[in-house]
C-alpha cells in the first residue's frame, strides 16, 4: 500500500525543499491563489514511492499534504489545497474503461463537459446540542445523507443543529469525446463533483458545457436507492476531483508526428492538391464536384476575426444542400460527419432547439438546475451537419440564428444566464416541399424555411435528378459496380486518415492568413461590378444580385483555398477561385428568368424583384377598382382590371389568393373581396 502518512510527510517536505516548488507555492499563494498545483510526473521523477503512495490512497495522503503546507510560514490565513495534476499516460483512463479496479484510487480522465450544474453549499460538518443536558456533538458529514448522533452520554438522542461548516461545490456530467468513438457506439458518461478553489469564479470559464477537460480525480462509489428506501446492491460511481484543466484539442490539435508532416508537405506540393481533396471525399458517391469542392472548403474554414470593438467576424463557412430525393445529400453529410474527428450528424425529425443549442435540466447529483449541452455547442470548433433541416418545428429553428452568425447560444431560463461557445460549421440538407426542385419558382415558395435563416448560409447548392443518357450510363456503371466490387473499386485519393491529418495540420498552422492586394482587388471588382451592372434603371426593377453576407462569404473561401494549399497568403487566384465558386450557386439559384438578372433574393428566400413587382402591379390594381366602384367589388373584376395593367391572370389570382390568406384582403361573401379596414 505505499509507504506509511509519516514517511509521505517527510519525504514531500524533502520535495519542496530540493525543488523549486516551496518557491511556487510562495508565488501562488502571493498572487491571492488558494491552489497549489503539484505534478505528479515531477513527483515521480523526484520520488516514485511517493507518487505510487498518493496514487494509491490519494485522499489521505493528500489530506496529510495539506497538512503540511498550512504549517508552512505563508502570507494567507486561507487554506490552500494541494492539487495534483499532469500523471503520466499509464494512467489515463477511458470514460467506458472505468472499473472496480479503480475505485479508492488516483485516476485522469478526458471527455466533453455535457452538463454543468450552479454551485451550491455542501456541508462538512454539523454541531448538534442535546435537547436534554445541552451537550454539544460535532459530526462530520461523509456520506451522502445528513448523518445525525444516535445517542448523548446522558443516554437521550433528541437533538438539535446549531451550526454548520459549508464548502463549495458544483456537480459535472464528463461525456466521452466523440473521436474516441467506435462504429455507432454510445458515449459513457460519469459525474464529477468539484469542491472549493476548482469551483472559484475565475476558474468557471473552463466549466462551461461544450469544453473538452482533463480531470484528475479520485474515482468513488454511491448507493443506489430503490423505491422502497432500500439501498441496492449496485452502485454507481462518481469521481471527485482533485484538478480540472481544459483540452483545447479541436480538429486542429489531432496528434501528428514527424512522419505524418512529412507525409502532409509531400501531398501538398502536388500541384493537384485541391483535386486530390474533393475527389477523396464521399468517393462512393458519383459526380457533385462543386459540392464536395465546397465541403473541402468548409473543412478548412476561414479565420475568425475579433475587431477592436471586440466584435467578431466568423471563419466557419455554413453549406446547404437543397434537392430532389435520391441525390446522396444524406449520404453527404453522414460521410462528413465521420471525417471530422469534432462532429454530429443529427435528423430535422429528431432535432429539438434544446438538443442543438443547450438545454436547462433538472440536476439529480446536486439538486436545482444544470445547464446541458446540446449538438451544436458539442461540436464548437467542428462541423455539425444536420439532415432534412427542413422538417425542424419553426420554434426550434429560430435557435440556429444566433450560432450561424454569433457562434454563441445565449440561455436564460430558470435563473440560469449562460453564453456558450458554438463556433461550428453547419452542413444543412433539405427536401422540397413538392419533392422536385423547379427552378422557374423561387426558393421561399419551395423549401419550409424562414429567409433569415437561408440567408446566413455561404453556399446554396441544388441537386437535381435530370434525365441525361451520358450522365445516367456513368452513374448506372458507378452504382452497379459499387455492388459487384464493394470494396476494392474505390479507392479515395487519399485515405481519409491522412486526410483528417492534412485539414488538422492546415488549421494548427495557419491560424491567421493574410489577404494580398491583388486577392482583395479580385474580389472587390466582382462585387462592385456585380451590384453596379443595373444602376441605371427605375428603382422598383433594381434586384439586388450580391450582397456584404456574400462579400464576406468569399473572402471566407479564399482564405480556406489558401489553408487548402498550406499557405497563410491568400493570392489573387485563391479569390478567383472563391468567386467561381460563389458564381456558380449564385447562377444556379440566383438567376431570375423573368428579368434575366441575377437577384439575391431567390437564393435567401426573400421576395424577388419580378415577384415584387408584381406585388406593386396588383397594389396599383386594386387602388383603381377601390375609386371606381363601391365596396367590396368583385374578385373577377380585380383580377381583370390587374390583367389591364399588364398581370397574367394566373399571377393575379395567386397574389389575390395570398392576400386572402394573409389577412390583407377578406372575402365578407362568396366571389366579392374587400381590403381589411
Amino acid at each position: 500500500m505505499g509507504l506509511d502518512n509519516e514517511e509521505a510527510v517527510r519525504r514531500f517536505k524533502e520535495f519542496l525543499i530540493r525543488t523549486d516548488y516551496e518557491k511556487r507555492l510562495r508565488e501562488s499563494v502571493n498572487k491571492g491563489s488558494r491552489s497549489f498545483l503539484v505534478s505528479l510526473s515531477d513527483l515521480e521523477k523526484y520520488d516514485p514511492d511517493l507518487a505510487d503512495t498518493i496514487i494509491l490512497r490519494p485522499i489521505e495522503i493528500i489530506e496529510e499534504l495539506e497538512a503540511v503546507v498550512s504549517g508552512m510560514d505563508l502570507s494567507t490565513k486561507e487554506r490552500v489545497y494541494v492539487r495534483i495534476y499532469d500523471m503520466w499516460s499509464d494512467f489515463d483512463v477511458k470514460l467506458k474503461d472505468l472499473r472496480t479496479k479503480h475505485l479508492g484510487k488516483l485516476v485522469q480522465v478526458e471527455g466533453l463537459i455535457r452538463q454543468a450544474s450552479e454551485v451550491r453549499p455542501e456541508v462538512l460538518e454539523i454541531t448538534f446540542e442535546c435537547l436534554d443536558c445541552g451537550n454539544k456533538i460535532s459530526v462530520l458529514q461523509t456520506e451522502h445523507g445528513i448523518k445525525k448522533p444516535t445517542r448523548c452520554i446522558c443516554g437521550k438522542s433528541v437533538f438539535k443543529e446549531v451550526d454548520k461548516a459549508f464548502r463549495d461545490s458544483q456537480g459535472l456530467k464528463l461525456e466521452e469525446s466523440p473521436e474516441r468513438l467506435v462504429g455507432g457506439e454510445q458515449p459513457s458518461r460519469v459525474d464529477v463533483i468539484l469542491h472549493d478553489d476548482l469551483v472559484e469564479p475565475t476558474l468557471r470559464e473552463r466549466l462551461t458545457p461544450g469544453n473538452r477537460v482533463k480531470v484528475t480525480g479520485v474515482l468513488k462509489e454511491k448507493p443506489n436507492i430503490l423505491r422502497t428506501g432500500a439501498r441496492s446492491k449496485i452502485f454507481e460511481i462518481y469521481l471527485h476531483a482533485i484538478y480540472i484543466e481544459n483540452t483545447v484539442q479541436e480538429f486542429e490539435k489531432l496528434e501528428l508526428t514527424k512522419e505524418d508532416e512529412d507525409a502532409i508537405r509531400q501531398l501538398a506540393s502536388d500541384p493537384k492538391i485541391k483535386e486530390k481533396i474533393v475527389a477523396s471525399i464521399a468517393p462512393s458517391i458519383y459526380g457533385n464536384e462543386r459540392i464536395k469542392e465546397a465541403i473541402a472548403l468548409q473543412l478548412f474554414g476561414g479565420v475568425s476575426k475579433i475587431r477592436q470593438d471586440k466584435m467578431r467576424t466568423r471563419g466557419e463557412i455554413h453549406v446547404f444542400l437543397v434537392g430532389d430525393p435520391g441525390s446522396g445529400k444524406s449520404q453527404l453529410l453522414k460521410y462528413v460527419s465521420m471525417l471530422s474527428p469534432k462532429s454530429m450528424y443529427v435528423s430535422g425529425k429528431g432535432a429539438t432547439g434544446a438538443g442543438l443549442t443547450a438545454a436547462v435540466v433538472k440536476d439529480e447529483f446536486l439538486g436545482g438546475w444544470a445547464l446541458e449541452a446540446g449538438a451544436v455547442v458539442l461540436c464548437n470548433r467542428g462541423l455539425c451537419a444536420i439532415d432534412e433541416i427542413d422538417k425542424m418545428a419553426e420554434d426550434d429553428r429560430t435557435s440556429m440564428h444566433e450560432i450561424m452568425e454569433q457562434g454563441t447560444v445565449s440561455i436564460a431560463k430558470a435563473n440560469i444566464h449562460a453564453n456558450l461557445r458554438a463556433e461550428t460549421s453547419i452542413l444543412a440538407a433539405a427536401n422540397p416541399k413538392y419533392s422536385r426542385f423547379d427552378p422557374h419558382k423561387e426558393m421561399i415558395d419551395q423549401i419550409d424555411m424562414p429567409e433569415t435563416l437561408l440567408s446566413r448560409f455561404d453556399l446554396i447548392f441544388v441537386l437535381r435528378d435530370v434525365p441525361d443518357r451520358e450522365k445516367d450510363e456513368s452513374l448506372a456503371d458507378h452504382i452497379l459496380m459499387l455492388h459487384k466490387q464493394p470494396k476494392s473499386h474505390l479507392k479515395a485519393a487519399i485515405d481519409s486518415t491522412l486526410m483528417r491529418k492534412y485539414i488538422a495540420y492546415a488549421k494548427r498552422t495557419f491560424e491567421q492568413t493574410h489577404l494580398t492586394s491583388e486577392a482583395v482587388a479580385e474580389i472587390k471588382s466582382f462585387y462592385v461590378g456585380l451590384r453596379t451592372k443595373h444602376l441605371g434603371e427605375r428603382e422598383e426593377l433594381q434586384s439586388v444580385p450580391i450582397t456584404a453576407r456574400q462579400l464576406e462569404a468569399m473572402v471566407r473561401l479564399a482564405e480556406a483555398n489558401a489553408r487548402l494549399r498550406l499557405s497563410d497568403t491568400v493570392t489573387a487566384e485563391d479569390a478567383l477561385k472563391a468567386i467561381d465558386l460563389m458564381k456558380y450557386c449564385l447562377y444556379q439559384i440566383g438567376f431570375d428568368p423573368e428579368t434575366g438578372k441575377l437577384d439575391i433574393a431567390r437564393l435567401e428566400g426573400s421576395v424577388s424583384t419580378a415577384k415584387r413587382s408584381k406585388i406593386n402591379t396588383f397594389e396599383q390594381a386594386l387602388k383603381e377598382i377601390e375609386k371606381d366602384g363601391s365596396l367590396p367589388f368583385k374578385q373577377v373584376d380585380l383580377v381583370a382590371k390587374a390583367v389591364e395593367l399588364g398581370m397574367s391572370q394566373e399571377d393575379a389570382e395567386g397574389i389575390m389568393d395570398k392576400l386572402i390568406k394573409q389577412g390583407t384582403l377578406y372575402c365578407p361573401r362568396p366571389g366579392l373581396v374587400q381590403r381589411v379596414g
